[in-house]
């Protein structure tokens, strides 16, 4: 059991951090609030233990103090809905006397969200007498902001030092995404495959680096793929390359060969004249894409090819798409991924899904279910599997 789900919140006053940075459009409406929705479960155990639960987070990235776009009171009502019509008081500030008098004033099962922290530049630079100040309001404080856990902000990783070891701890999010993310790292069951796509080689070297020490294999979709393609002597066409990494991925596939890590990139490409969702397309090898066409998603049997060694493993880490799945003539392959991570899960593998796009891409094909773990931090999870220590776990811990 987790510390957390072992503490008894009764009469104690729950400052938590949470990740509500959510997309808001002109009418101030949220457009996702998948971050929201996740973190309910910390709220309402706290709620039905008899204790009162104080919110604070960041929206956005203010500029200038504080923003009317910016605000947090625009997440208040939908808030209410999601905890089942609960009454969600807001403070104007999230230092200073009026949150300090609503805090304490704060009664048994009552929920109060703060201002955006942000609007004080302190929280950015991980000010120690703003999260002095912070640390007052409540009397145990709970980090369930995954999202934000690689950042050394006032309110995630400053902070917690103001609180006794019993007094500090991961809500549920951030149990369950530690869980997940240790489990992928540090005791995967093999075969452990690694999907990773994306468009750059330069974003994922270093997970690939870190993966290469404990995945059997490597699958390398989406734009990336051609920089490895064009580092083995292939022909490219137009399709996106690194030229100034040619030699890092050359590199990395020696260290593989060294180490027996199977890497696997697309045989096939679905090609395209331009890069538009009305473009000309047709299919080539991907080693071998004619001049003024270039490559937007992995082709058929690349699809077959991934497929069959995800269907073998028995622990299987996505980061991102195999193509431009935004678009519907090049979303097949990431979409036929999806499938095979859903079905090797239901197999009885444990599947990650992490990293913005991938995301996006098991949420938009209605796969999100389908797998072990659907992670909602972006850059924090990119960072664990980089293999840093992130502040806001270290922290707590």
């Amino acid at each position: 059991m987790s510390k957390f789900l072992n503490h008894n919140f009764s009469n104690q006053k729950a400052l938590i951090r949470v990740d509500f940075n959510v997309p808001l459009n002109a009418a101030y409406e949220i457009t996702d609030d998948t971050r929201m929705r996740a973190t309910i479960p910390t709220i309402q155990k706290i709620l039905g233990d008899g204790g009162s639960v104080i919110l604070m987070s960041h929206l956005g990235r203010p500029k200038e103090g504080p923003t009317e776009k910016y605000s947090l009171k625009h997440l208040v009502q939908h808030l209410s809905q999601l905890l089942g019509g609960a009454e969600v008081l807001f403070a104007d500030d999230c230092i200073g006397a009026t949150a300090a008098t609503q805090a304490a004033a704060l009664q048994p099962r009552q929920v109060l969200l703060l201002e955006n922290l942000r609007f004080y530049k302190e929280e950015e630079k991980g000010d120690i007498a703003f999260a002095e100040k912070l640390s007052k309001l409540g009397d145990v404080y709970v980090n369930d902001a995954f999202g934000t856990a690689h950042r050394a902000h006032a309110s995630t990783a400053v902070i917690a030092q103001f609180f006794q070891t019993d007094k500090r701890m991961f809500g549920t999010v951030m149990d369950g995404e530690v869980a997940s993310a240790e489990k992928v790292m540090h005791s995967a069951e093999k075969p452990f495959t690694a999907i990773i796509g994306g468009a750059k080689v330069s974003d994922k070297i270093l997970i690939i680096e870190n993966l290469l020490e404990r995945a059997t294999d490597i699958i390398i979709g989406g734009g990336m793929a051609y920089t490895f393609m064009k580092a083995q002597g292939g022909t490219i066409g137009n399709s996106l390359c690194e030229d100034d990494r040619l030699d890092t991925a050359v590199a990395l596939l020696k260290k593989a060969e060294e180490k027996g890590v199977c890497i696997h990139l697309p045989s096939d490409s679905i090609i395209a004249d331009k890069f538009a969702a009305d473009a000309n397309t047709s299919t080539a090898p991907s080693n071998h894409i004619p001049d003024g066409w270039m490559g937007l998603d992995i082709g058929a049997s690349a699809c077959d090819q991934f497929t069959n060694c995800i269907k073998r493993s028995k622990t299987i880490l996505w980061n991102g798409p195999m193509g431009v799945f935004e678009m519907e003539k090049f979303q097949h392959g990431t979409k036929a991924i999806a499938i095979a991570v859903a079905e090797a899960t239901a197999n009885g593998a444990f599947s990650l899904v992490g990293g913005g796009d991938s995301v996006a891409a098991v949420n938009q094909f209605g796969f999100a279910d389908k797998v072990s773990y659907v992670s909602t931090g972006g850059g924090a999870m990119l960072e664990y599997f980089e293999g840093k220590e992130l502040p806001g776990i270290a922290a707590v811990k």
